[in-house]
């Protein structure tokens, strides 16, 4: 390997090679006189660095146009720039190398001759103009200067680079150390190796250097202004702090002191517990003690602001009058009988304790949770308490909530914290005895911010709540003015704990006749009235009303029935005005017109499975409602097995499986043959395979099912049957028996079985119409169902 000395020497001989491999550069232009250490870590690169290394060690330096570009062509690098001789390599543990290159002499490519495996060209050395001109000395002269400048005004720029410029004698070498060492751009660097004439590359290095020193200049600058903007604000604070000074000996108040005088006097109008109107004061007076600029004092005036907003004292002349309760109650809502009884009786019981209990005393009122399938009126009963009290309404919606802080809110320490939403509903309302619905109280959750179910504990018990402490507050707010309402569609996640705090009241689904009424009364004109229609522009009748609920909706409570009536009157406007009609009345013809070919069919479904041996109705519940329920048993020849498909539940297969051991454990008393037994395989199939099933109300339904299969006999038409089966026959209780049986009726069933000890629960709760409608029959043991079921 060469010398550095033996290096230079080829050099000044000007031995340089007529063909050279190209290494593209990305964001540098390399200029004669140069040494400068370069990374290479393209693959290309660093194997032309390793074959030059084993020549004359010489390369083209050449600028990428686009430094971005990973492959390059010809015509992606400028077409002059530098011969450089490599000093040095060192090797790197990323697969990339270092390498130190000294700058020789300008060249240009005359023509490229490869580019694989890495670019070669043909090139020209460009040798540099010698100019001694008055002029040029002037310029050079001029351009050291203005480098004195830059490297004074500069951070970045060493002292030692002044002492160097004022060395050099050749133009050019001036003009390539000044450009090498100025952050100019890379089109600008590219000129300046570009021209020929050192006259003409100290005049563009001159420009581009008193922009430089303009851009600096204009820097420095900024910093100094900012420097004395803060200096500046530092003296205005202490000469505010003297104006508040001067005005307090004047008697006048500033700005901040004014806000903190009318807070003090909108607190001192209210009546608040000793213990809140103590934290107001020390807050107050920390207020007062802040500066304005301060970003404490913007927590603690939201504390006051949110402190001062809270009803304390502010409540709502209440109204309790039973028979004004009751037409509201009517007047909003049709059926749910049960549940308005309830709710007079509560309000009754209300307003005896509030005649006898003395001034400063509470009357002690249970928590109300209705509970029931969704669309039946949970929530709308709840605005209607609130009507009939004269009270302000709040819904506060719990879906979803996951955090404890949205019950008792966020600690003043944290950035943006607020109360909790039981708080703020109370600001809202402006008064601390609304009706407060906490509404989806089932659709909570747990997770590692807490449990608002637990937080929800305190809010609801009636002995705790008077000392309600929100986290953001701190401070005791009382609650027990509060009528706190919950509602909720099944009560399972609920914690036995909040679920002892509440009186749960069922709300059943709508009889089809409850929902014609409420469809009459209620949707038709309501969803009329938002589409501007008048009572004379469309009328519809009892039965093709009833067509709409039956066929074209299935559901518990009347939501999806209000979008049909919506739909329809959308329907009947369009056509009104297509035909320039001034009424429409809608008949079945139309509503098919309207709303296409029917969704249900309730008598086809049983139609279609009567007659046939193996397949039984059950009646199932879920926190949508009632359902019948068609399970299909078949079977095959076989080990003795029971094989159940359909999404069942453990406890549904538990009662499969108790159902056939009853039946093969009864065989001879059923009526079939026990030969028939050990050599079948029988499969067992509840339809809408993608639905979760569970419950044992299905057992006497699969039961019933596997012996009509065996016996090869067809069940009864239109028999439905919902009980718990036990090993030894017995039909135990069930639940959800309303909803059930209003399913069956919608379905067209006309006879059921139940449990013997479901006998009350049907003659409470079914109304009337729907049990005319129905034969029951009420068994306690199972072979009471197969005596119905095939007319034993």
């Amino acid at each position: 390997m060469e010398t550095f000395e033996e290096a230079f020497k080829i050099v000044d001989n000007k031995e340089y090679p007529k063909q050279v491999p190209i290494l593209p550069l990305r964001d540098i232009v390399v200029y004669p006189g140069m040494i400068f250490p370069l990374s290479v870590g393209r693959e290309k690169s660093i194997k032309l660095i390793n074959q030059v290394m084993e020549g004359n060690k010489m390369i083209g330096l050449f600028t990428q146009k686009d430094a971005k570009k990973e492959e390059v062509e010809t015509d992606d690098i400028y077409h002059v720039g530098t011969i450089g001789l490599i000093h040095k390599i060192i090797k790197t543990p990323d697969d990339s190398i270092r390498v130190v290159i000294q700058g020789l002499e300008r060249i240009e490519i005359k023509k490229m001759i490869s580019t694989e495996p890495y670019l070669q060209a043909k090139i020209q050395v460009l040798k540099e103009k010698k100019s001694e001109s008055v002029q040029v000395q002037a310029l050079m002269k001029n351009l050291i200067n203005l480098f004195q400048k830059v490297v004074s005004i500069s951070n970045y720029l060493p002292q030692d680079l002044i002492i160097a410029s004022m060395n050099i004698e050749e133009p050019e070498k001036l003009a390539y150390l000044v450009a090498s060492n100025i952050q100019f751009k890379i089109e600008e660097q590219q000129a300046i190796l570009e021209m020929i004439k050192p006259k003409e590359k100290l005049e563009k290095v001159t420009e581009y250097l008193n922009k430089e020193i303009y851009l600096l200049e204009l820097g420095k600058k900024i910093q100094t202004n900012v420097q004395s903007t803060i200096g500046k604000s530092q003296r205005e604070y202490f000469l505010r702090e003297q104006l508040n000074a001067i005005r307090k000996e004047l008697g006048e108040d500033d700005e901040k002191s004014s806000e903190v005088k009318t807070i003090k006097e909108k607190l001192s109008k209210m009546n608040i517990p000793e213990e809140a109107m103590k934290e107001a004061n020390r807050e107050l007076e920390r207020l007062d003690k802040l500066p304005v600029a301060s970003a404490e004092y913007s927590v603690v005036r939201t504390y006051l602001d949110w402190f001062s907003k809270l009803p304390w004292d502010k409540s709502t002349k209440e109204r309790i009058d039973i028979k004004k309760a009751e037409e509201i109650l009517n007047k909003e809502h049709f059926g749910q009988e049960k549940l308005k009884e309830r709710i007079l009786e509560y309000l009754s019981v209300y307003k005896l304790k509030k005649q006898k209990l003395k001034k400063d005393e509470y009357p002690r009122n249970p928590i109300l949770c209705f509970v029931g399938p969704p669309g039946v009126g949970k929530t709308s009963f709840g605005k209607s308490i609130a009507e009939a009290l004269n009270r302000k309404f709040v819904r506060m919606s719990l879906g979803g909530i996951r955090d404890e802080s949205e019950i008792r809110g966020h600690r003043r320490t944290y950035v943006g914290a607020l109360p909790g939403r039981i708080i703020q509903g109370l600001s809202r309302a402006e008064s601390n005895n609304p009706v407060f619905m906490l509404d989806e109280i089932d659709k909570m959750g747990a997770s590692f911010q807490g449990d608002p179910a637990a937080a929800l504990l305190e809010v609801l018990d009636p002995e705790q709540n008077k000392d309600f402490r929100d986290h953001y507050l701190d401070v005791p707010f009382d609650l027990r003015n509060v009528m706190f309402i919950t509602t909720a569609n099944i009560l399972d996640p609920l914690p036995s704990a909040l679920r002892d705090r509440m009186e749960i009241i069922e709300l059943s689904s709508y009889t089809i006749e409850e929902k014609l009424n409420i469809a009459k009364n209620f949707l038709l004109p309501k969803q009329m009235k938002e589409h501007a229609m008048t009572p004379s522009q469309m009328s519809i009748s009892d039965d093709v009303m009833t067509e709409v609920i039956t066929k074209y909706t299935r559901e518990s409570g009347v939501r999806n029935l209000e979008r049909t009536m919506a739909n329809i009157c959308r329907k009947a406007i369009t056509k009104l005005q297509r035909e320039g009609k001034k009424s429409l009345v809608v008949d079945e013809k139309i509503i098919v017109e309207f709303l296409k070919r029917p969704k249900y069919f309730p008598d086809t479904e049983v139609e279609e499975r009567m007659g046939i041996p193996g397949v039984a109705i059950g009646l199932s519940w879920s926190q949508v409602g009632g359902d019948i329920l068609f399970i299909e048993a078949t079977s095959t020849k076989g080990k003795r097995n029971l094989r159940l498909t359909g999404q069942l539940g453990d406890v549904m297969k538990e009662s499969a499986q108790t159902a056939l051991s009853y039946i093969f454990a009864n065989a001879k008393e059923i009526g079939f043959d026990e030969s028939i037994i050990e050599n079948t395989e029988i499969h067992l199939h509840v339809p809408a395979g993608s639905t979760p099933k569970d419950g044992p109300s299905a057992g006497i339904s699969m039961a019933t099912a596997i012996v009509s299969l065996l016996l090869n006999k067809p069940i009864k038409e239109r028999l439905g049957m919902t009980g718990e089966i036990t090993l030894r026959g017995n039909v135990l209780p069930i639940g959800g028996v309303k909803e059930k049986i209003i399913a069956a009726h919608r379905s067209g069933l006309k006879e059921i079985i139940l449990p013997k000890r479901n006998q009350a629960d049907l003659e409470e709760d079914v109304p009337e119409n729907v049990r005319k409608d129905i034969k029951f029959y009420f068994v306690s043991h199972v072979k009471e169902v197969f005596k119905i079921a095939f007319d034993y």
